[in-house]
């Protein structure tokens, strides 16, 4: 019953912020996780963090690196947890295959956009992305900053 009720309070558990300033996206996917117990508990209280994480494939099944879940100060005492362990993502193998022919294209990564829950479950999503230039990040940095400026000018103008 709680997590049903967390689900439909904040859906999203972590974001990767970074991901879409140093990113272009080309395809997004959804992937379920495999977890511990106390992971599941760490994310209900929202302890998770995603900016350094990526996706690599080892053996023709993903797996997240980089992707911290900071345990509860109640952890198991019989349980070591490891806040940086590699989590397996749950995917159908033919999306796989598909993946992996297209991260083997040069300039091509897996990323992890964000952890939400769906249906009480733990989800990632993820995403086939290509590098930015430096360029490319600059420009970003000044639509971002226009955006900004024309807000407040909006904002003066209706006071």
């Amino acid at each position: 019953m709680a997590t049903s009720k967390n689900a439909a309070k904040n859906p999203v558990i972590a974001d990767n912020k970074k991901a879409a300033f140093n990113y272009f996206f080309e395809e997004r996917f959804e992937a379920g996780m495999v977890l511990e117990g106390w992971e599941v508990k760490a994310l209900r209280a929202g302890k998770a963090q995603l900016t350094d994480g990526y996706v690599v494939i080892r053996g023709g099944e993903l797996f997240v690196i980089g992707c911290q879940i900071n345990p509860l100060g109640t952890a198991s005492t019989h349980v070591r947890p490891d806040a940086v362990r590699s989590k397996k993502l749950l995917m159908h193998g033919d999306e796989i295959r598909r993946l992996i022919g297209k991260v083997e294209q040069k300039g091509y990564t897996l990323v992890p956009l964000n952890l939400h829950w769906k249906n009480g479950r733990v989800k990632c999503e993820i995403a086939l992305a290509k590098g930015k230039a430096t360029h490319d990040k600059r420009d970003t940095i000044k639509e971002r900053e226009g955006k900004r400026e024309v807000e407040r000018a909006m904002k003066q103008a209706h006071r």
